[in-house]
């Protein structure tokens, strides 16, 4: 594969099993199993993917600036 697209595949890989059980944990929390909570969760995390996408591009590169600070201080 073209390490040109990794980023954005591996990126896409973490971010879909996340906001599945996140839009899942939250409509069982405030709906359970209610009427039409299929399609509840699904209108939940179709919202939640993209936002969720655009986000990690901006907080993973952060992220490890900051954690390389933590773990290379003497």
């Amino acid at each position: 594969m073209n390490k040109k697209y990794f980023k954005y595949i591996n990126t896409l890989l973490v971010v879909i099993p996340m906001t599945l059980i996140m839009a899942f944990v939250g409509l069982m929390r405030n709906y359970g199993f209610g009427e039409a909570w299929f399609l509840k969760f699904l209108n939940a995390w179709s919202v939640m993917l993209p936002v969720a996408y655009l986000s990690a591009f901006i907080i993973i590169p952060r992220a490890r600036k900051l954690a390389e600070k933590i773990t290379t201080k003497s």
